[in-house]
């Protein structure tokens, strides 16, 4: 038995494939260094939103990455709901962060959680459904980010590092899962490769959330220097 899309060959037990379920812990990883790195940057990081919207993202991250392990590790049958709702979220969270960026308008988190609740009859329905699905929420966020990095000259370079690293683990993931190298047999897979430069993808772009446009303050005018006083003595 195997998972749709997934070069490993499944194993009953606890870890059905564990290539996939191991490296879905790099997201929960990710988590923490997210967490790790807004605590240690706290001199930059200076308003509310930045705070409310690092801590949120971190929590869907490490989400993500449990479902992955449930779905690629015990995989229950309420499996597909564990993995396709917190990466929903994490894709719907990016985009609506980038709109609220782009438009100066803080947008409510309806904005990203009912196009999660979405994903419920989606995943009920089947893979196919809960796929096109997903490919249409992660259009929107990279889109999104494209044109936040072009717009946002100080998030370009955070921006544009996670969106390459995340294409170049989708490629990977997508040639060895997809195509005749697939080896089902083999130790290394091109999923596990996936997770982790996702990962690594989504740390380098926790930087971004929260980030708001803020034009630069106005010169503070300098008081005039007081006369000096006239040295003792002199008239």
């Amino acid at each position: 038995m195997e998972l749709a899309a997934v070069c490993e060959q499944y194993r009953v037990g606890f870890l059905g494939e564990p290539a996939s379920a191991v490296s879905s812990l790099a997201f929960v990883a990710a988590a923490v260094g997210i967490l790790v790195s807004h605590r240690h940057s706290g001199a930059r990081c200076d308003t509310q939103v930045h705070d409310r919207q690092t801590v949120v993202f971190a929590a869907l991250v490490a989400g993500t990455g449990v479902g992955s392990f449930i779905q690629h590790g015990p995989h229950p049958a309420w499996q597909a709901y564990a993995h396709d709702l917190p990466l929903a979220a994490v894709l719907m969270f990016v985009a609506t962060d980038a709109v609220s960026d782009l438009t100066e308008r803080e947008l409510s988190p309806a904005w990203w959680l009912v196009p999660v609740v979405a994903m419920v009859p989606a995943a009920a329905s089947g893979a196919t459904a809960s796929t096109m699905l997903q490919a249409g929420m992660a259009t929107a966020a990279i889109g999104l980010s494209l044109v936040r990095a072009g717009r946002r000259p100080a998030l370009r370079r955070t921006l544009i590092a996670a969106l390459v690293t995340a294409a170049a683990g989708a490629a990977i993931g997508a040639l060895t899962d997809r195509t005749p190298l697939c080896r089902a047999d083999s130790l290394v897979h091109g999923h596990a490769v996936w997770h982790v430069l996702a990962a690594a993808a989504l740390w380098r772009l926790a930087a971004a959330m929260g980030a708001r446009h803020r034009p630069p303050s106005p010169p503070v005018a300098t008081p005039p220097l007081a006369t000096q006083s006239s040295p003792a003595g002199q008239r």
